[in-house]
């Protein structure tokens, strides 16, 4: 990824917008305070603009819709379809990369940038998976803001330049391919197969959580992403499909959550149908 954000002579990325015209965005941020700040900033007149930041961003921007939640983030998208998507990573009611996912398919050149407080090594490689075309911290200069919306207007990639390290430690360590393959069933990561075999064993979302000393918000990302992985679409058949297929046997480092007590058969299918 490179922080250069001009386009070289013969450069694949074409422009998002009509030269001349205003590239139009929607924001994305729970917080209203930073949603109508970051709107007046990008809103300003470019010869403002550049006679702040140094940077000259031609006919400037339009903010055509805000969202303060994930589900609000895709609705506003598809009915204004914005160049750009600014998108912070932890929105209530759809997690940020979920608003991602939902957005994959849009029938536009839909961009988006992820500003973010912090982005967590896991969440960073996710996030450039699912075809982000920026990642900026919210604690970094404002010129780098608007030299990173540049860049991704004419096709460029940009990263934060403290999360390249982050990002090249993931990327060192994923397994290879014929060993993923082998390894994991469907997909499915370590974690993953530990919360699919409480899953099958009856346990609640909460349950689970504590077994694995993580939020409740985590389990359901983790189940999200088994759904998809697995053609389920709800607990019962997600059990169904892992004992068909011989998924699990004992959880794998998460012993059961004590001190609840094994639930009987009736209970575990109520559970399954009900919980989270």
């Amino acid at each position: 990824m490179s922080n250069d954000c001009t386009p070289s002579p013969g450069e694949s990325g074409r422009l998002p917008i009509s030269v001349g015209r205003a590239a139009t965005i929607v924001v994305a941020d729970d917080e209203w305070m930073f949603r109508a700040c970051l709107r007046q900033l990008l809103t300003a007149p470019s010869p403002t603009i550049k006679d702040v930041y140094g940077i000259d961003v031609g006919a400037g921007f339009t903010v055509v819709g805000e969202a303060g939640s994930g589900q609000d983030t895709v609705s506003i998208v598809e009915a204004t379809k914005p160049d750009l998507l600014i998108l912070d990573l932890e929105m209530p009611r759809m997690w940020g990369l979920d608003v991602m996912r939902a957005l994959q398919e849009v029938p536009w050149n839909l961009r988006t940038i992820v500003l973010a407080a912090n982005v967590g090594k896991s969440e960073l490689f996710t996030v450039v998976k699912l075809g982000v075309y920026g990642i900026v911290l919210k604690d970094a200069p404002t010129e780098e803001l608007f030299k990173a919306m540049l860049a991704v207007l004419v096709g460029r990639r940009w990263l934060d330049q403290r999360l390249v390290e982050d990002l090249m430690e993931v990327v060192s360590a994923l397994p290879t391919e014929s060993n993923a393959e082998a390894k994991r069933p469907f997909g499915l990561t370590r974690r993953e197969l530990e919360v699919l075999a409480l899953v099958v064993a009856g346990y609640p979302n909460k349950e689970i959580a504590r077994a694995c000393a993580v939020s409740e918000e985590t389990i359901k990302h983790h189940l999200t992403h088994m759904f998809d992985k697995l053609g389920a679409s709800n607990r019962l058949q997600l059990a169904l499909v892992a004992t068909n297929c011989g998924l699990v046997s004992e959880p794998a480092g998460a012993a059961p959550p004590d001190p609840v007590q094994q639930p009987h058969d009736p209970d575990v299918l109520r559970s399954l149908v009900t919980s989270g």
